[in-house]
């Protein structure tokens, strides 16, 4: 079990990089020739991220039991979100998006400390099966897609209402068109729904071998299956319909509630209040 120094240290550097995100975007002026040296943020973030992802992997595979309780999920699904969104960071096309870089560290600086918190009680004896690994896998790529396509919409919606001042902050000058990000904002969707599309169907395909028991209407089930008919209907309506704006945001945010409550309520009910 790595020491609690490590995890501090890893809180503490994702704190810096944060502030200094937070400093560069507030400073930044394109009329005036002052924009963020975005190497030096993209290099910023990675020993954070280097540091968080060796703590998961240690506090996650203990010999060969998967300990993977709701403070280890919560952390990894963070994690992944603050990966792929500094990843994106490296593709020119989706750099004026990076205003969301700051948020996500402090986050991340929150969330790498959870499973000191709450340590994993009941490790699960599924670390060597592949198909386990491949369907945690997949649903936790499909919570952090979810995650950054909600605070994707937060921020489309923020900007929607300074567009409506004759005098935008600096944080929103860089970011794209709203109807550009609007697009980038349904690829996320629907990436994320093709997880948790193979998530679910590897739930009940593979049932009986992961977990022992054939698909029973449980809590968790229950909600996965309200957040996947939720953002199919918001796929349709936008296909359809062609729902935009404050409409597929509510939809996304329903669905992103129900996901939430599908998983990690689950866990949380079973881990903390019942203590199994």
């Amino acid at each position: 079990m790595p020491s609690i120094l490590t995890y501090l240290c890893a809180s503490l550097l994702y704190g810096i990089a944060g502030w200094y995100f937070w400093q560069a975007m507030r400073t930044a002026s394109p009329v005036a020739g002052v924009t963020p040296s975005v190497k030096l943020q993209q290099y910023a973030m990675l020993i954070p991220l280097g540091m968080h992802g060796l703590l998961l992997y240690q506090s996650v595979f203990t010999g060969d039991m998967l300990s993977f309780g709701i403070g280890n999920a919560l952390s990894v699904i963070v994690w992944l979100t603050a990966l792929i969104y500094w990843a994106s960071g490296f593709f020119s096309s989706l750099r004026g998006l990076q205003n969301l870089i700051a948020p996500i560290s402090a986050i991340a600086a929150v969330a790498v400390l959870i499973p000191l918190l709450l340590p994993s009680i009941h490790p699960l004896a599924h670390a060597g099966m592949t198909a386990f690994i491949a369907h945690l896998l997949a649903a936790m790529l499909a919570y952090s897609l979810f995650t950054i396509a909600a605070l994707h919409a937060v921020l489309m919606t923020l900007l929607e209402r300074r567009l409506h001042h004759s005098v935008v902050s600096s944080l929103f000058i860089q970011l794209p068109p709203l109807l550009v990000m609007e697009k980038m904002l349904f690829r996320l969707v629907w990436t994320g729904f093709t997880l948790l599309s193979l998530t679910l169907l590897s739930g009940v395909v593979f049932s009986e071998e992961l977990f022992g028991q054939s698909v029973t209407l449980t809590h968790k089930n229950l909600f996965g299956f309200i957040s996947w008919g939720i953002f199919a209907a918001l796929l349709a309506g936008r296909y359809f319909y062609g729902w935009r704006g404050r409409t597929a945001i509510r939809w996304l945010l329903a669905g992103c509630v129900a996901l939430v409550l599908s998983y990690l309520g689950s866990k949380f009910v079973l881990e903390i209040i019942l203590n199994r």
